[in-house]
């Protein structure tokens, strides 16, 4: 905890950042892209399909971070 607030990051946190950047836009893309190509909706990306995207990236993103912030705490 006083590593990270005097800017000292952990071991592994620019890998866990990176794969939760990676998490984000894939739960961004593959949403877009359900919403774009789904047969029977309409082939408009609206307002509603931008905002279910970024939430479910976020829920993706959340979901890796927790997942290596698990992993990371039982190889120790």
């Amino acid at each position: 905890m006083i590593d990270q607030q005097q800017g000292r990051e952990q071991p592994g946190e620019p890998r866990r950042r990176s794969a939760g950047v990676a998490a984000f836009a894939a739960g961004l893309v593959l949403t877009l892209a359900f919403f774009a190509f789904f047969p029977g909706l309409p082939h408009v990306i609206d307002w509603g399909a931008i905002v279910v995207a970024i939430l479910v990236g976020a829920l993706t993103r959340w979901i890796c971070q927790s997942w290596m912030g698990k992993r990371s705490k039982e190889s120790n």
